[in-house]
């Protein structure tokens, strides 16, 4: 079963206990225009009545589906919306969908029934709704605003299933990307699609991102070093990665103890190798890498184990040594690669940058 039919049995089932109690509270709106208005609606203080008894008899005056039909049962609805009656509210704007299936407002009267339910904390339902009116109602402006634009980015916020999120982020981009900020959305649409394994989808949104590294994503303080990351790794021959740490471990000793800054610089990752204090942020690129032959002698030596804060995915090699008369000290730090896209990299180990000066 698609996911529109799952949907719309599951607003069905949820919603038919709201319903029920809308159909006998506003049967006189059913289809008979001279039948009284009923008293559930005139409510509020003496004026608030006044005004929705007039305004009940206007509305039962108009064309069903006519324009000024529609101003009119907008007006009703805000007002039940500034009395916080969102009960009312929801009953009022339900009966019309029920009894007018065909009114072509009735996209936005849902939309009404879903900000009523955000009013009332019920962001499932109100999730239920926005979807609803996305996938089985056109959608239409109102006060120069999409209404299919508003449901997706309510539901980016309250629809948090990765497969759901990857359709609003594309819909998103396709649809409204004069009104987004683009570059957020592509790196959102990455992040989607990586929860969901679609690899090259989010390669592909990351690529699209870096144009627009200027955006500002909230959560996401390095989000341009780490798509840029992404991208450089998967473009790349990926030939300096090893089967394990310790084979990883040994090749680089092996280097150090023939003094070889040559066959060192080969175990290098040939993308995102950094090099930098321990008080450097990730993002701080001042402390720029040098030619490793500059640097090595016969005079290196290696920590005999690996330090304790090394993890099942990080190490750390102590070493000493170096020709730098102000950092002797170089700590070589190992990762294990994070990258679905490609099974026979993922799991391996690569030698990705230095630590400068003693670990604190």
């Amino acid at each position: 079963m698609d996911i529109r039919k799952k949907l719309k049995r599951l607003i069905i089932f949820v919603l038919i206990p709201l319903f029920l109690p809308v159909v006998v509270l506003c049967n006189s709106f059913s289809s008979d225009k001279t039948s009284s208005i009923d008293s559930y609606y005139i409510t509020g203080s003496k004026e608030d009545r006044k005004k929705f008894q007039e305004l009940f008899n206007l509305l039962m005056k108009e064309e069903p589906g006519s324009e000024s039909e529609f101003a009119v049962t907008r007006e009703i609805a805000g007002s039940f919306a500034r009395l916080k009656d969102y009960d009312r509210l929801i009953h009022f704007l339900s009966s019309k969908t029920i009894n007018h299936p065909s009114d072509p407002y009735n996209g936005y009267y849902f939309l009404m029934i879903a900000y009523a339910f955000l009013q009332q904390d019920s962001e499932p339902i109100a999730a239920l709704y926005f979807d609803l009116i996305l996938n089985n109602y056109p959608d239409m402006i109102i006060n120069d605003e999409s209404i299919h634009h508003l449901c997706l980015r309510h539901l980016i916020n309250l629809n948090a299933i990765p497969e759901r999120q990857v359709f609003y982020y594309q819909e998103l981009i396709s649809r409204y990307s004069e009104k987004i900020d683009l570059g957020s959305t592509y790196f959102m649409l990455g992040q989607a699609c990586e929860r969901v394994g679609d690899w090259n989808g989010a390669i592909q949104a990351y690529t699209n991102y870096l144009p627009f590294s200027g955006s500002l994503i909230p959560g996401f303080p390095n989000a341009l070093l780490y798509a840029r990351q992404q991208v450089d790794f998967s473009r790349s021959s990926k030939d300096w990665t090893f089967e394990s740490l310790p084979a990883l471990r040994r090749a680089i000793q092996s280097a150090i103890d023939e003094a070889n800054p040559y066959q060192l610089m080969q175990y290098q990752a040939k993308v995102n190798f950094f090099a930098r204090s321990w008080e450097q942020l990730e993002t701080d690129t001042r402390m720029a890498f040098s030619n490793l032959a500059l640097f090595m002698n016969e005079y290196i030596r290696y920590a005999p184990n690996l330090e304790a804060s090394s993890t099942a995915t990080e190490a750390y090699l102590r070493t000493t040594g170096w020709s730098s008369i102000s950092i002797p000290t170089w700590y070589l730090y190992f990762r294990k690669i994070y990258f679905p896209q490609e099974p026979e990299i993922h799991g391996r180990w690569e030698w990705a940058g230095i630590y400068y000066g003693e670990k604190f």
